[in-house]
């Protein structure tokens, strides 16, 4: 009964927040929820000099809910899964090799570099920080969150042509952000070796396991489909092989989230679709996912706005945070430059397209889960703080902004 009290507020809170956001606020429902919820957690914490009985709910809800348990391991899957099935497979292989090179070399560069600035910077504040804890960091606010960006791109004109290279991108490497990350978790906590091999090992397990169980999905699902013509066990058969790809995944010790892209990608291409799906099936299938979608989007952006009840905000961590939002955005910038300039005259890439993806590859729920999981060893509240305030800047000043950068760059092209 506790589970379903604390989801039904939840969901309660989404559909309020939500609705003050569509009447009054009128900002993407990403922005619009993040900063309702802000605005909420900010003035319980008011009328708690008064009475604390609303800050204390709050703070029930946030103790209780493991966030990164609940998104990493239940909500992560659905939404990519969502997210991949509107994607365009076809679009998506024309740019399958910069896409490629965004999600794995411009990660790692982008963790390096983020890890290399960190580990200089925090002396300089007056905190000593180990290089493996730096990096870390560097891993777990490198990834752009696909759950934020599918959000913004949907409300802004980014050239079609560049939209599925930050789309596409955002599907893949948080599945390889999150590869990373446990890779350097382990080397940090001891329990695994650093070595090429043993890195190499796991890469290949996580990451090539995980396609392969979404290229095993996906087929399963597909082939069940095309065999009937009942829209409600369509929608039910597309269910269970999310949920079920997702408790296989975890047995298995493979990448769920890189499953659930490819399955998504599988299900919903074209081809697949007009082979298995009659027109009221489609419909109901996309209607389906698009409502599930936009419930776990409104749960989570409402869960980001809370979390702010968790931070241990002392100055020098703020600070840290606001240096790194500079230093997080130049560091995306140069891990995408080279895989652009490789592909930039073959592909035809529109013109001035680092810019519009390093200011809209947005950070969101993802990082904030990485750094909820670290031990305090590993500077959990210095990190955690940094990522909330980096995160937050991404949604709330990136998310109202990249719509704005490129109509200027629009109006600037001759």
């Amino acid at each position: 009964m506790e589970y379903f009290l604390i989801a039904s507020i939840l969901v309660l809170l989404s559909a309020l927040f939500g609705y003050l956001n569509v009447r009054f606020f009128k900002l993407p429902n990403t922005i619009g929820l993040t900063v309702i919820s802000i605005l909420f957690t900010l003035a319980a914490f008011g009328l708690s000099y008064f009475d604390n009985s609303l800050l204390q709910a709050e703070k029930y809800i946030i103790t209780h809910i493991d966030f990164k348990t609940v998104l990493l391991d239940l909500m992560l899957g659905f939404l990519l899964f969502a997210g991949a099935l509107h994607t365009d497979l076809d679009k998506l292989k024309k740019h399958r090799w910069p896409v490629l090179f965004f999600a794995t070399f411009g990660v790692l560069v982008s963790t390096f570099l983020v890890g290399a600035v960190t580990y200089l910077l925090l002396p300089v504040l007056g905190m000593d920080v180990p290089f493996v804890y730096c990096l870390l960091f560097g891993a777990l606010i490198s990834p752009t969150d696909p759950i934020a960006v599918l959000g913004i791109l949907k409300k802004v004109g980014a050239p079609k042509n560049l939209e599925i290279k930050i789309v596409g991108e955002s599907l893949f490497n948080d599945g390889v952000g999150v590869v990373i990350f446990l890779t350097i978790f382990g080397i940090a906590n001891g329990t695994e070796a650093f070595s090429v091999v043993e890195i190499g090992k796991l890469f290949v397990v996580e990451g090539l396991g995980g396609v392969l169980l979404g290229l095993v999905l996906g087929f399963i699902t597909f082939r069940m489909m095309r065999s009937i013509d009942d829209y409600a066990i369509e929608v039910i058969i597309s269910l269970a092989a999310v949920m079920g790809g997702i408790v296989l995944a975890q047995y298995l010790h493979v990448s769920g989230p890189l499953a659930m892209v490819t399955a998504g990608l599988l299900v919903g291409a074209t081809e697949a679709r007009s082979a298995a799906m009659s027109e009221m099936t489609e419909t109901y299938v996309d209607k389906f996912w698009e409502l599930v979608d936009i419930l776990l989007n409104t749960i989570l952006f409402v869960l980001i706005g809370m979390e702010i009840l968790v931070l241990d905000f002392e100055n020098q961590y703020i600070i840290a945070g606001l240096i790194m939002i500079p230093i997080t955005l130049i560091c995306r910038y140069l891990s995408l430059s080279l895989p652009i300039k490789i592909f930039e005259k073959p592909l035809e890439f529109s013109p001035n397209t680092n810019l519009i993806m390093t200011w809209g590859g947005l950070r969101g729920a993802i990082s904030i889960a990485l750094a909820l999981s670290l031990t305090e060893a590993m500077f959990r509240d210095l990190f955690l703080v940094m990522t909330y305030v980096v995160v937050i800047f991404s949604i709330i000043g990136q998310g109202l902004t990249v719509d704005t950068l490129i109509g200027k760059l629009k109006k600037s092209r001759p």
